[in-house]
């Protein structure tokens, strides 16, 4: 038997596990108490460990740190906290020699308010970038030129009194939208794109792609309807944002165009996009974006990152991004945390405690859908969600909406290497974010040595998974089962595999629909049993227990 790898057909995306690492709070190596560059070069041999396949960087470019580096002041420049750019030639070089891909976040429909392009936009209405940014005159009574709010709360638009205008920001006042329809703009930014690829980056996460383009009539957007309001959404409830169908904002056609232009350079240098696509209806969208070849490559889900999580829920999830996707022949990547979102060993608890053998179905699940899987930073030791308290939270976004909403510090604590050192080894000087008293017991040091541990069962699940080329490539077929079983079938050709979750604490039996034979290998193989009789239809799953099996006298895929 051997393992799948898509690799040599230049589709190594295709099914690909990333390993999603924040920099601030991964690995510090000069004491500051920031993470950096060289930090993550010196915790390569971890994430290697792990079978991984991709690493996906968030920001590290020079930056004011607003929004911790998504607000970006110079797109060819490390920010000096975080080292330097021969630090991140070393951190490529030693990841290419692990065997392990670069993805790095490219934030490209705004800047920083710190960039030297908005310097020069703001200054006057009739300087050379005086229309590489959203700039428009208020209505007559001086207010805002439409009602688009901001993802962070309020208004999008901000009063510049230079230019006696408004601009736009999607996000944070300080990250002023850029403006795609300007021809100029798109050919400055694939040259930014272009700049990192001939540093020799395997491929790019492009944040937010879906706000690159807005209305140019700048329409106001239609309040939500009642039946909007219960999708996914990619803000909470309590925020304003969710209470606006954003037709005119964001998600414009006029985005295709440019997608393909960069689809076109990236092409060129054998690079891969993976696309963030925030939007209240995002599987069509996600659908237009990774046409077959024509696009990007792979599309990002926030689907998985709610609290929803019943077997209901997730089977529609997965069924309508894969059915959106099927004429496209396009791809998605799916996450059960990052790291804007509670930890998902918390934010599934249903209000209990965290129970390790839930932590494991839901790692075993990610990697059984159809798609690409992304693990964020910490999923592997089974991290619960962090306290932070508001005096020491960082967050502005958090800091908006206290106490209802803590912000995203929980998940973004530093990363528990040593139970025993100070900081647990992140860093020798005083932690940017506090670490977390209840990670130390879970520091890597400690799991390392336990053949038991949740870091141990991430290592060998992830082993298992690349002799299964029908995890990484195989349509998706759900099989009805009562809550809180999921049951689906994974088909390539004509092998096929059947995959059957419990995702409830008791144990539950489920009639099968055809003699199974169960896989081996897999270090869930003992959480569920099949009834020992001539037929072996009956299958008994403990509390969030995990099946994998094939029909009987099926031959094993190669």
């Amino acid at each position: 038997m051997r393992s799948s790898n898509n690799s040599s057909n230049g589709e190594w995306w295709r099914g690909a596990v990333i390993y999603q690492i924040y920099p601030r709070s991964f690995m510090d190596s000069n004491g500051d108490g920031i993470g950096d560059l060289p930090g993550i070069t010196s915790r390569l041999d971890h994430v290697a460990s792990l079978g991984v396949d991709a690493i996906w960087v968030s920001p590290f470019f020079r930056s004011p740190m607003k929004d911790f580096g998504y607000d970006v002041a110079d797109y060819r420049a490390v920010d000096p906290i975080f080292g330097t750019l021969a630090d991140f030639d070393e951190m490529l070089a030693r990841a290419h020699a692990l065997g392990l891909k670069i993805i790095i976040d490219q934030v490209l429909s705004h800047t920083s308010d710190q960039h030297a392009w908005f310097a020069e936009s703001r200054a006057s209405r009739d300087n050379p970038k005086a229309d590489w940014y959203v700039w428009a005159d208020p209505r007559p009574d001086g207010t805002p030129p439409n009602n688009w709010l901001s993802v962070f709360g309020g208004p999008a638009w901000q009063w510049d009194s230079r230019r006696r205008q408004y601009y736009l920001h999607s996000f944070l006042q300080e990250q002023p939208d850029l403006n795609f329809h300007c021809a100029e703009v798109q050919q400055a930014l694939l040259g930014e794109v272009r700049f990192w690829c001939e540093r020799g980056v395997d491929g790019f996460r492009f944040d937010a792609c879906n706000h690159q383009f807005h209305d140019a009539l700048l329409r106001d957007n239609p309040p939500a309807s009642a039946a909007s309001l219960d999708e996914v959404s990619t803000v909470r409830a309590d925020n304003p944002y969710a209470m606006q169908q954003h037709l005119y904002d964001k998600s414009q056609m006029e985005n295709l165009r440019f997608l393909e232009s960069l689809r076109g350079l990236l092409d060129d240098y054998g690079a891969v996009a993976l696309g963030e696509v925030g939007d209240e209806n995002a599987p069509p969208v996600m659908a237009q974006y990774t046409e077959l070849g024509k696009r990007l490559h792979l599309a990002y889900s926030f689907s998985l990152l709610t609290a929803e999580h019943s077997a209901r829920h997730l089977r529609h999830q997965v069924e309508t991004l894969d059915q959106a996707l099927a004429p496209t022949g396009g791809w998605g990547c799916w996450a059960v945390s990052n790291h804007d979102v509670p930890r998902v060993a918390t934010r599934w608890s249903g209000g209990g405690p965290e129970d390790t053998r839930r932590d494991r179905l839901w790692l075993a699940l990610l990697l059984a859908l159809r798609g690409s899987a992304s693990i964020y930073q910490g999923e592997e030791l089974g991290l619960p969600e962090a306290e932070v308290p508001f005096e020491l939270l960082q967050d502005p976004y958090g800091r908006a909406f206290w106490p209802e909403f803590k912000g995203r510090d929980g998940c973004r604590t530093p990363m528990p290497w040593k139970a025993d050192e100070l900081h647990a080894g992140f860093t020798t000087g005083g932690p940017w974010l506090p670490v977390y008293g209840r990670h130390l017991p879970l520091a890597v040091d400690r799991q390392s040595t336990d053949p038991d541990s949740m870091l141990a069962f991430s290592r060998a699940l992830l082993r298992w998974r690349r002799t299964q080329p029908l995890l990484r490539t195989g349509s998706i077929a759900f099989i009805d089962a009562p809550e809180p079983v999921l049951w689906f079938e994974r088909r390539e050709g004509n092998q096929s595999l059947q995959a059957v979750f419990n995702l409830g604490g008791e144990s539950v039996s489920i009639a099968l629909h055809g003699a199974l034979e169960p896989l081996a290998g897999h270090p869930l193989a003992s959480s569920s049993t099949l009834q020992a009789d001539a037929e072996r239809r009956m299958l008994r799953l403990a509390p969030y227990g995990v099946f994998f099996g094939r029909p009987a006298g099926e031959e094993e895929p190669m």
